[in-house]
Parts: C-alpha cells; sequence; structure tokens
C-alpha cells in the first residue's frame, strides 16, 4: 500500500510517499481502507517535532481518517469488515489502509458523506466541547473565535451560531471575515487593520462572553482584556507557536474563567460530555450542519497540503483522498 512518510523530522517537504506491506489487525484492533483523511494543524507539529507528544521516526503523517473496515483481529466486537467508520489516530492517517485500536472507531453520522466525515471528527468535536462543555455557552451569548477560517475555527462558528450565539470572528483578511460571515458570524474583526480589544468592546458593549482561542501568542491577553466581568476565555491550541504569558491581575481584577482541555484525553475525564456531544452533534447533522472543506488532495500532494495549513493558507478543512 501506498503512505506518506516522516522519515526525518522537519517541514512538510520533506514528506515522502512509500510502498508498504499492507497493515495486519492484532487482538482489539482493526484494519480501515482510508477513504479520506483530514489535513489538521498538529500533523504538521508532528512532523516537524514540535508537537506536546514526539513520534519517533519512521512514521506515516497523518491522524484523522474515514473509511470503510477490511479485517478485524481477535478480540473485536463493535466493528466488523464492510462498515463505515470514521477515526483518529496519533499518526498512520495519510496512507491508503491503517490498523487501529477498534476503541478509537465510530459509525459515521447519517448525512455525511467520506469525505465530510474524516473533516468533521476532531474538529467540530474539538469545537463543541470548547463552547459548551468548556465554555457553557448560552443562547444570546457573545462569543468571539480567534483564527476563525481555520478548521477549529470554522467549527466553532458553524456551532455557535446553531446554537444561539452571537458570533464575533477574528481573522487574518476581510476575505477571512466574509468566509465567517457566510457560515453566520454576525460580525468580523481584521487583525492586520483593527484593535481587537477596543474592537470586541464596542461590538458587544460589554464585552465577550466567551473567547475561543486556537491561535494563542499576543492577540490571547487582548482577547481576554476584551471579556465580560466573569467571561470565559478557552485555550485549545497554539497556532501561531507562541504560548502566551497571561498577567494573573488581569484575571483577578476581570474575574476571568480561562479554561482548557485536549480532545485526546476529554474522554478520560469527562465520558458524560462525550456522550452528550455525540447526541447533539448528531441532531445539528440531522439539520444540515456540515464541514466546510476548501480543497481534496490526493497522497503525492499531502506535503502541499500540509504546508497549506502550516501557513494557514486555507478556509475551514483540507482533506487528502488516497484514491486520486
Amino acid at each position: 500500500m501506498r503512505a506518506v512518510r516522516c522519515e526525518t523530522h522537519g517541514e512538510p517537504e520533506s514528506l515522502t510517499v512509500r510502498e508498504l506491506p499492507e497493515p495486519v489487525a492484532g487482538t482489539g484492533q482493526a484494519v480501515v481502507r482510508v477513504d479520506a483523511a483530514a489535513v489538521n494543524y498538529p500533523d504538521a507539529l508532528i512532523v516537524a517535532d514540535r508537537y506536546q507528544v514526539s513520534a519517533p521516526t519512521p512514521f506515516t503523517a497523518g491522524s484523522e481518517f474515514a473509511g470503510t473496515v477490511l479485517s478485524v483481529g481477535p478480540g473485536v466486537e463493535n466493528v466488523a469488515p464492510g462498515d463505515t467508520v470514521m477515526g483518529a489516530s496519533f499518526t498512520g492517517a495519510f496512507a491508503e489502509q491503517i490498523v487501529v485500536s477498534e476503541a478509537t472507531l465510530s459509525p459515521i453520522p447519517h448525512g455525511l458523506s467520506m469525505i465530510d466525515a474524516a473533516a468533521f471528527g476532531v474538529t467540530y468535536r474539538t469545537a463543541y466541547h470548547a463552547l459548551v462543555t468548556i465554555g457553557e455557552m448560552r443562547p444570546g451569548d457573545w462569543v468571539t473565535v480567534l483564527g476563525a477560517a481555520g478548521g477549529v475555527g470554522t467549527a466553532c462558528v458553524d456551532i455557535a451560531t446553531r446554537l444561539g450565539g452571537r458570533v464575533i470572528a477574528a481573522a487574518s483578511s476581510r476575505e477571512r471575515i466574509e468566509f465567517c460571515r457566510r457560515l453566520g458570524a454576525v460580525e468580523g474583526i481584521s487583525y492586520q487593520s483593527e484593535n481587537l480589544k477596543e474592537r470586541i468592546k464596542t461590538i458587544t458593549g460589554s464585552g465577550a462572553d466567551i473567547v475561543i482561542d486556537p491561535v494563542g501568542g499576543a492577540h490571547a491577553e487582548q482577547a481576554i482584556r476584551a471579556t465580560a466581568w466573569g467571561g470565559r476565555y478557552v485555550c485549545v491550541g497554539f497556532a501561531n507557536g507562541e504560548i502566551p504569558r497571561i498577567p494573573m491581575n488581569l484575571v483577578l481584577l476581570k474575574g476571568a474563567i480561562l479554561r482548557g482541555f485536549e480532545i485526546r484525553t476529554l474522554a478520560d475525564h469527562r465520558p458524560d460530555a462525550v456522550a452528550e456531544a455525540t447526541v447533539e452533534l448528531a441532531r445539528l447533522i440531522s439539520e444540515g450542519m456540515r464541514p466546510h472543506v476548501s480543497e481534496v488532495f490526493g497522497l503525492d500532494d499531502a506535503p502541499r497540503a500540509l504546508g497549506l495549513i502550516q501557513n494557514r493558507a486555507v478556509r475551514g478543512k483540507v482533506v487528502i483522498d488516497p484514491t486520486m
């Protein structure tokens, strides 16, 4: 089978497509034919060895996929050959086949294509939990989304709007803001030409009720300064590579609530919230919610796709189709 390999840590252009033996399912595992694989920002960090957890080389890049079960190993009870599934793995998704624990797989919600399913799982679950489980969003809340035109950002704009939030989309250009308006954002702020704190205050009057931040860097403090008293700032990641240093007196004076979470470990701590989110997301899908996929690439173009994500040059999600 063909797979996108990282043989030494580095930039996306260092990745190469290789022929590998087809995987074999062990105890508790399933082999899945990858029909689509999403490209996520952490994939670039893992390739560059800048992620929180290091992946020893060589490895197959990619972490999120949708496909069809080809075979299962001993002890597998919940999936069978022929099932269509979506799943995630630390590495291995940019390939024609992947072997994973059955515990990482879930049925594809009715109404999603393979491309949709690959693009949906990580970003939409992350967005839902950031907004609802961690951010405790209520209808009518002012929700500021940083990096609003990216994968997690667009999912946040989409979900918050559908749940009754008033979304302010913060992005790097007017074109990206207009894209977010089409997803439901009621206002937009351009980092390049506007003062983030002042604009949030002007738009909301009393400040943002929730800030969702997958970006990090200097904008984090400005966004916290623009929260209403008791506002919630939810840290989702650091896409710009800079971890913010927040003055704690600011948190004290504003009564701000700073929270964060990692989607990989949430189920260990809040299985109830994961089950609740599954039901609610299925309802939203049934009402027409779909991820925005801007481009689809073949395996040979995976380095280019990962580079676009790394440089934040896409709107919404990018997906790999191994059949192309």
